[in-house]
Order: C-alpha cells, then sequence, then structure tokens
C-alpha cells in the first residue's frame, strides 16, 4: 500500500490494491453509480464548483463531470485517484486538506463518512467541509439510513449482476459498530471491515452546527441526503 497505514478498525480482502480504510481500489471501478448524481443535480445550481471529498474511483464524479459541473476530486489513495477522469484531483486526507484560501460552490461528504468512528475525525471532515464551502453555497452530507445496522443479514442483487451483503454490525463500544460488507461478482469478491457511529438525527445537526453548519432541508424522503449551509 505505498506505505499508508491502515486505520484502526478496518481492512479488506480480494483481489488488487486496497486502500487505508479497507477500500478495494478495482472493486470501487466496478460499482455502479445509484441516483446520487440526480439527488445532487436537483440540489445545486447547473455548472457549479463541486469539491468532493472522498471520491474513491470516480464512481459519482464521472456522472458529475459529464452534467458539466466542474469538480475537484479528493482521496486519500493515489490508486483510487488514478482511475479519476475528468476533474482535478488532489491525494490528502480529508480531515488536513490545504487548499489555501480555495472555496467552492459545493462540498460534498458522501459515502457515510459523517459516521466515522472517531469523534476528531468526523470533526475533522465538517469543518473541512465549513472551511471549504464559500459564503451562499452547500454543503451535501450522506447518511446512513435508519435501519441501516437492523435485520442483518441482508442483501441486494444489482442489476448490473453483483451482489452487495451487509453481513453484519457489532457493537465495539463508545455507541460505534463494525460492519462488514461483501461483495460478489462472477468472477471476484471483496469483503469490507469498517466502523460506524449511529448518529440520531438530533445528534447529527448537532455535530453539523458545532462546525459552523446548519442543516437546510433534507433532500430525500428517507433522510439520507442532506443540504446544510454556513451558519
Amino acid at each position: 500500500m505505498s506505505g499508508q497505514l491502515v486505520r484502526e478498525g478496518y481492512s479488506g480482502t480480494g483481489p488488487g490494491a486496497i486502500t487505508p480504510d479497507g477500500c478495494a481500489v478495482e472493486l470501487y471501478t466496478r460499482l455502479a453509480v445509484g441516483d446520487e448524481p440526480d439527488v445532487i443535480e436537483a440540489a445545486v445550481p447547473a455548472g457549479a464548483s463541486i469539491l468532493e471529498l472522498g471520491c474513491g474511483a470516480g464512481r459519482v464524479t464521472h456522472p458529475l463531470v459529464e452534467r458539466g459541473f466542474r469538480v475537484t476530486a479528493v482521496d486519500e489513495s493515489a490508486q483510487m485517484l488514478e482511475q479519476v477522469r475528468g476533474a482535478r484531483t488532489v491525494c490528502s486526507p480529508i480531515e488536513s486538506l490545504e487548499l489555501g484560501d480555495e472555496t467552492f460552490d459545493v462540498v460534498m461528504l458522501a459515502s457515510f463518512l459523517v459516521h466515522s468512528g472517531d469523534h476528531r475525525v468526523r470533526d475533522g471532515l465538517l469543518r473541512t467541509c465549513r472551511r471549504y464551502v464559500r459564503d451562499g453555497g452547500a454543503v451535501l452530507i450522506q447518511r446512513e439510513g435508519a435501519d441501516y445496522h437492523d435485520a442483518l443479514p441482508r442483501e441486494r442483487v444489482h442489476p448490473a449482476g453483483y451482489t452487495v451483503r451487509i453481513v453484519s454490525s457489532e457493537p465495539v463500544g463508545d455507541g460505534v459498530r463494525s460492519v462488514r460488507a461483501e461483495y460478489e461478482f462472477d468472477d471476484a469478491r471483496w469483503t469490507q471491515t469498517f466502523l460506524s457511529r449511529e448518529l440520531t438525527k438530533e445528534a447529527f445537526e448537532g455535530y453539523v452546527a458545532a462546525a459552523g453548519l446548519r442543516v437546510d432541508r433534507y433532500l430525500t424522503d428517507d433522510g439520507i441526503w442532506v443540504r446544510a449551509v454556513p451558519a
């Protein structure tokens, strides 16, 4: 992993390079995009400048670029960023991102990153969102669904032909859970184990407020996508 440290509590198995948080690069090049680009496009101005934090291999980046957005894609994995096309890329942990006094119309924190098990990391992520969103801009955050940790194991066969399975979610203390996911394709199988802190709506909104933001509205009926603005 080219000297990158694995984050404690995070791991992954399967073919190819694995990032510090257990994500397999090849897996993330194969996963299909969902409704994320539609949700984002409906919530922000056409052609907006977007700072995408934790872009991975560009699964959401690429559709946004195709729709005319100007994307700066940030990830701590150089191997992930090698897969990104059409966007400016920056290799950095989100919490310590340094872009000077640059600001963006939209800052995006997807992939449930706000559920980091480490309070310091989560607060750092949200501070980065606040730092780089321009006045009058918006921060888009993806939360876990209400039943994310319930009724496990559960699986979904994606129309593209692969199976995603959330196998288990075990408490490991201090409100944090260890989640194990599996991804099965005809020719390959990956697993990922990661930490997740469950957040009530009130706790989530409190952490957002502590970073100098306020929830503007929930963009989806399930409450998973949220639009916040500078307080």
